[in-house]
C-alpha cells in the first residue's frame, strides 16, 4: 500500500517540478511588455530602441525587468538613471524629463554604447571592470551621449526616428492596464470592432428576414406565444394533459379505465 502511494506521489510531483523549471527558464522581452517609441539602427551593429513605461518609476521598472531576465550587472538604485547590463545589450532606464511619472527604457547594443556613450558619465553607475572590458581598457572613445532624455544636448552619432509600421508590427500587442482591452499597434484607421456597436460585451443579433418573436398576454389572463410571421397560437397556461399510467377501479372487477 505504501509503495503504491509513493508511486502516485512521484507521478504527480515530477511533472509539476518539470513545469516549474520550464517556466523559470522562459524570459520575456521588453517589447512584449512596453510600447516601442523610437529607434536608431546603423551599420556595424549599432542599435538603440526606446520603450515607455507609463506611471512607473525607474527603480520599479528595474525590479520588474531584472525579475523577468536576470542581468549580469545592475547599477545601484537611483530615481533618475539605472543600468541593467547583459551580455548582448544594455538597458538604460531613465526618468522622462518631459513626463516625470514615466520611465523610458533604452535598449542599446554593446556597440552602440561603445561608440556613443560618454565614459565618465557611465563611471557613476557601472563598475570600472565592466567599463574596461567594454572600452578595451582605455577611454579614448569620443562619445558624449548620456541617454535618450538628453539626446538633443548630448547627441548620438545617429538620429532617432519614429518606428516604421513593419517595426511596430513585429512587436506583440499589449493590454491596457486595468481595462482588459487589447490594443493592436499600427491598426489606426482600420475596423477593429468586435460584436455589436464595436463592443466585445454586446452580442450581435442575427434575425433572418427581420422576423422577431414576442410574448403577448390577453385580457382573460391567459398567455400565448406568437410569431409575427404566423397566426398560430398555443397557450402556455392551459392545464397539461396527464401522462400518468391508467389505474384500476376498486371493486375487483378488473376493468381498466382511462382518465378523460
Amino acid at each position: 500500500m505504501r509503495q503504491e502511494l509513493y508511486k502516485a506521489i512521484k507521478l504527480i510531483l515530477v511533472p509539476a517540478l518539470l513545469l516549474l523549471a520550464l517556466a523559470g527558464c522562459s524570459t520575456q522581452s521588453v517589447g512584449e511588455t512596453y510600447p516601442l517609441e523610437s529607434v536608431i539602427s546603423k551599420d556595424g551593429g549599432q542599435t538603440s530602441r526606446i520603450y515607455r513605461a507609463e506611471n512607473k518609476t525607474v527603480p520599479e521598472v528595474a525590479q520588474e525587468l531584472s525579475a523577468q531576465r536576470e542581468p549580469d550587472e545592475i547599477s545601484k538604485e537611483d530615481e533618475k538613471h539605472m543600468f541593467l547590463v547583459y551580455a548582448d545589450e544594455w538597458y538604460h532606464l531613465q526618468q522622462d524629463e518631459a513626463k516625470p511619472s514615466d520611465t523610458l527604457i533604452e535598449v542599446d547594443s554593446k556597440e552602440f554604447v561603445r561608440q556613443n556613450y560618454n565614459p565618465p558619465f557611465l563611471e557613476g553607475y557601472i563598475l570600472a571592470s565592466i567599463l574596461n572590458d567594454l572600452f578595451d581598457g582605455h577611454k579614448s572613445y569620443p562619445g558624449t551621449y548620456r541617454g535618450y532624455t538628453t539626446k538633443d544636448v548630448y547627441k548620438p552619432s545617429g538620429t532617432y526616428r519614429t518606428p516604421t509600421a513593419e517595426e511596430i508590427k513585429k512587436t506583440p500587442p499589449i493590454t491596457t492596464q486595468g481595462t482588459g482591452s487589447i490594443i493592436k499597434r499600427g491598426t489606426k484607421g482600420k475596423d477593429t470592432t468586435v460584436g455589436a456597436d464595436g463592443s466585445i460585451t454586446k452580442k450581435a443579433v442575427d434575425t433572418p428576414s427581420g422576423k422577431k418573436g414576442k410574448i403577448t398576454r390577453s385580457s382573460s389572463k391567459s398567455g400565448s406565444i406568437s410569431d409575427s410571421s404566423s397566426s398560430k397560437k398555443s397557450s402556455i397556461f392551459s392545464t397539461p394533459r396527464s401522462k400518468s399510467p391508467p389505474r384500476t377501479k376498486v371493486g375487483g372487477s378488473g376493468r381498466i379505465t382511462k382518465r378523460r
